[in-house]
């Protein structure tokens, strides 16, 4: 596969139809962990075998259309001497990469984080361009609490995500505009909506200023949900409705996709989720998912490390993958559920 050379282009085939994107940009202290759960040695060698193992699974780009990768991972190559952006585009995936630095403490904003990495960023985009990189990520990170977020701490993080995007975009590269907004707390499904709406409008708001290109961006952001310690959970619709409702009422038209994250939500909850939310349709974007863990959990753990395991493991993510494409058209149903995979 020869990489897409426009921002339009790389858009429309991250957008193809019945596709999504894999987020395996999970940073050294992150994947640290989850390999730490199963007792695998976060060794260079072994997260460099698992992302080959998860990059190499047969007829992936089938339902996986690009795949963010990590700094470490854009360098990598596979035990035959490949990079594994050159494997990812062989498999007819466009590599992306994630170019902030992760969160701190926000000065002065007890509770609240901004995102670091915008020192040397111009330069380091244009050398992920040059290692195979189309399009990039940035993850801001919001906080539900009772006098949370601030308005202080919303415009700090949109004005990082704006200069980000710009700079993307000025690279030849498409930005992924991520304001997360976490789902711990016992906050209600009105009071994340609330929240979602302000900060989508501040982002939005932001990024105009900023003179970015909506055309050529594409929004990463999660679904309206209660709180995890919320005592009243919301059902499927609900979630659809309420995340459809926000999204029309901030999201830009001019804006060509939005892209789901899975925020922590078990894999099955979050395809069944999207499934509701892109069956019921009517909106201006195309809609998506860009899954982390929901992708790669249960393929993490049949692998366990073990190279006589990763034809299982890639059969797991086959069947997430091919299960949130058929939701992305809002064909997933409890038989391709239960289908082997």
């Amino acid at each position: 596969m020869s990489l897409p050379t426009s921002l339009e282009s790389t858009v429309a085939a991250l957008l193809a139809s019945g596709t999504g994107i894999l987020a395996a940009d999970e940073s050294l202290p992150t994947i640290g962990k989850r390999f730490a759960a199963l007792k695998i040695p976060s060794t260079e060698e072994n997260r460099r075998g698992y992302r080959e193992m998860l990059f190499t699974a047969p007829g992936l780009g089938a339902s996986i259309s690009g795949v963010i990768l990590f700094d470490e991972t854009m360098r990598q190559k596979t035990a035959g001497g490949a990079s594994l952006p050159e494997v990812l585009a062989e498999h007819k995936i466009i590599p992306g990469i994630k170019v902030d630095s992760g969160t701190m403490a926000l000065p002065g904003f007890a509770g609240e984080k901004i995102t670091s990495g915008l020192d040397g960023l111009r330069e380091r985009l244009g050398a992920y361009r040059e290692l195979g990189a189309r399009f990039t990520k940035w993850r801001a990170v919001i906080s539900i609490g009772e006098q949370l977020p601030t308005a202080g701490a919303l415009a700090a993080n949109a004005h990082a995500l704006a200069l980000f995007a710009a700079l993307s975009q000025e690279a030849g590269l498409v930005p992924i505009v991520e304001p997360e907004v976490l789902m711990d707390g016992s906050h209600s499904l009105a009071r994340c909506e609330e929240i979602m709406t302000t900060t989508l409008k501040t982002v939005f708001a932001t990024l105009i200023e900023q003179r970015v290109a909506l055309e050529t961006m594409l929004l990463k952001t999660g679904m309206v949900l209660p709180g995890h310690d919320c005592a009243e959970q919301a059902g499927m619709d609900e979630v659809a409705e309420a995340t459809l409702r926000c999204l029309r009422r901030t999201v830009p038209a001019a804006v060509p996709g939005i892209v789901f994250l899975s925020g922590g939500q078990k894999d099955v909850a979050a395809t069944e989720r999207l499934n509701a939310i892109c069956r019921k349709g009517g909106v201006p974007w195309s809609l998506s998912f860009s899954f982390g863990r929901a992708l790669q959990d249960t393929a993490l753990k049949t692998w366990e490390g073990l190279p006589a395991n990763a034809a299982s493991a890639q059969a797991a993510l086959l069947h997430r993958a091919q299960c949130n494409a058929l939701a992305v058209l809002g064909k997933y149903s409890a038989d391709a559920e239960n289908a082997t995979a």
